[in-house]
């Protein structure tokens, strides 16, 4: 543990991209393979579920500290962060505990979430009793599963390669699905790996894995600058679950970006995959494509709303009905690799190529089946002009915009720069409603202080019904310092009534709210559901009684379209 936590402290104090790798680096070296196993975990992002309640950690520490109760809330409120709080105040260790990460974890720390709580209580005090400042500040870190480190994957990847003398690429891909809760990190996890190319442990390995996501970059700026639109593949940008479909040696597989394995919740897709390998006489050899994952109205011929993908990839186990109500599609980008060999750095004119040969042609209207390819407009005619006025048809699709993939791209890992450029995407303009702050809580972090997330409400009037303010979204990004500051004081001068953390206030503050997709939802009050929920702008121009009402968001539920099916002289 104080080998990880020096570590942790090092990195959390630098900037340098360079000095956070060799940092890494030196630690992987120097410690246990079962102490870098739980190490790479946690740098690439892994997080166990907290391990003792939040109450009692507090009610703890405090008595520990000496102080009471409303002293240490007080300082948790300056400081902003449990564990670093805890940390400050609990008396330093008398001894130097000098006990491996990876039996804190495995003997120690876990154990504890399902001991007495008189145990929690009793180990609590004598492991703080133990520990200097840094040791205490990452145990609690890692208790209270807040453990956040200043390095991408991408970085850990780099530092691995160092140790490894493997390409960090390689590396990346290895990595994926490292920090599943389900499958805890030991030695053997690591050797794995950093093991050789050729080695038995990294073809195991590489039977059922993905390859790092390539990742596409907003276009905020005139297409137009990017060159000819003949010499871009345009796609539509569907709003659903990016996936990789994996099939080796017989084998299927279905990641999530997000490193999660999907296959046994989409059961429709894994056989649609296995038929087509199977009729294409492509035998074990390995093929993998990217795509999306997308919930599927044969009825509408449509997308059917994010949430009810959601719905169904949050469930462990798929019931006959829900497999009815939900059907999904695999959408197809790109082929990533084909009779075992990797395409990614081939033209991806050349890889579309072989995928629209592998899974049928694009001629005439689009063939929507559990396994089909991804739609692209013929750029020729269109130009940026008309790709522009396509796109802003994408709502009536169940799209969210354009993708823009050079034609002599590779394909890379993460948010980097390839051969033949960047990929972006082209998304629409954000739906927008002027919404009234009605709860305000303070934020966490540097924003510990400061009343910094919100609840937005709009109007509700009804005939014979005095107006009302119905809340439909939380957010917190988009204000400046200053203009975060500035409604801090506000809301402490209007507050109502608290209710533990959250404060109702005197609705006066109207704000441009801005979403992604909306969809109606029984779960909420409002009877409505949006995505990724953001500030626009504060409204200073405008009263409260200006604000928008559900009818407004009823209207953009109603106009976000009905299907279009794509006409085939806008494909490729």
């Amino acid at each position: 543990m104080k080998a990880f936590a020096a570590l942790y402290l090092e990195l959390d104090a630098s900037t340098s991209t360079l000095h956070k790798v060799d940092a890494m680096a030196r630690y992987l070296r120097a410690a246990p393979p079962e102490d870098a196993a739980w190490a790479v975990y946690f740098l690439a992002g892994g997080k166990p579920r907290q391990l003792v309640p939040s109450s009692r950690l507090r009610e703890l520490a405090a008595s520990a500290a000496g102080i009471p109760a409303w002293l240490f809330e007080e300082s948790y409120a300056a400081v902003g962060d449990l564990a670093e709080t805890i940390a400050h105040l609990v008396p330093d260790g008398m001894e130097d505990d000098l006990t491996g990460l990876a039996e804190w974890m495995n003997e120690r720390l876990l154990p504890v979430r399902d001991a007495d709580p008189d145990i929690q209580s009793q180990r609590l005090l004598g492991w703080w009793a133990h520990l200097d400042w840094n040791g205490r500040f990452v145990m609690n870190k890692l208790i209270t599963g807040g453990l956040r480190v200043g390095v991408s994957k991408l970085l850990v990847a780099r530092a691995l390669a160092e140790v490894a003398g493997i390409d960090h690429k390689t590396l990346a891909q290895r990595m994926i699905g490292y920090t599943d809760p389900r499958t805890a990190p030991d030695a053997d996890r690591f050797r794995a790996l950093i093991s050789p190319i050729d080695s038995p442990q990294a073809r195991a390995q590489q039977r059922s894995h993905p390859y790092p996501f390539f990742l596409a970059h907003p276009l905020t700026d005139d297409p137009a600058q990017l060159g000819p639109a003949s010499d871009w593949l345009v796609e539509w940008k569907w709003d659903g679950i990016r996936a990789q479909l994996v099939l080796r040696d017989g084998g299927c597989s279905i990641w999530s970006r997000g490193e999660e394995l999907l296959t046994e919740r989409l059961p429709e897709i894994e056989q649609a995959a296995r038929q087509w390998v199977s009729q294409a006489g492509l035998g074990d050899s390995g093929v993998v494509l990217d795509g999306e994952v997308l919930a599927w109205d044969a009825t509408q011929q449509r997308p059917l709303p994010f949430a009810a993908l959601q719905k169904r990839i949050g469930r462990q186990r798929i019931s006959a009905s829900l497999l009815r109500q939900t059907p999904v599609i695999f959408v197809a980008y790109d082929l990533l690799e084909w009779g075992g060999e990797d395409w990614r750095d081939r033209p991806l004119q050349i890889r579309r190529r072989q995928l629209v040969q592998s899974l049928g042609d694009e001629e005439g209207p689009w063939s929507v089946q559990r396994l089909c390819l991804s739609p692209a407009l013929n750029t020729d005619p269109l130009g940026w002009a008309g790709l522009a006025q396509h796109r802003e048809a994408a709502r009536g699709l169940g799209a969210e915009g354009l993708m823009l993939k050079h034609s002599n791209s590779s394909y890379g890992v993460g948010r980097t720069r390839t051969a033949g450029g960047l990929w972006w995407k082209w998304k629409l303009d954000p739906f927008s409603v002027d919404a009234v702050l009605i709860y305000a809580q303070r934020g966490h972090g540097r924003r510990a202080s400061l009343y910094s997330d919100y609840t937005f409400a709009v109007w509700e009037r009804q005939p014979d019904a005095e107006a009302r303010l119905l809340p439909f979204a939380k957010a917190y990004s988009g204000l400046t310092d200053e203009e975060m500051k500035a409604v801090d004081a506000i809301i402490r001068r209007t507050t109502i009534e608290s209710f533990g953390p959250v404060r109702s206030v005197t609705p006066s503050l109207v704000f441009e709210i801005g979403f992604e997709a909306i969809a109606l939802s029984p779960r909420h009050k409002s009877g409505i559901a949006v995505r990724f929920p953001r500030i626009l702008r504060w409204r200073q121009d405008k009263t409260i009684e200006q604000a928008d009402s559900i009818e407004s968001l009823r209207d953009l539920l109603l106009g976000s379209g009905a299907f279009q099916s794509i006409p085939a002289g806008v494909r490729q």
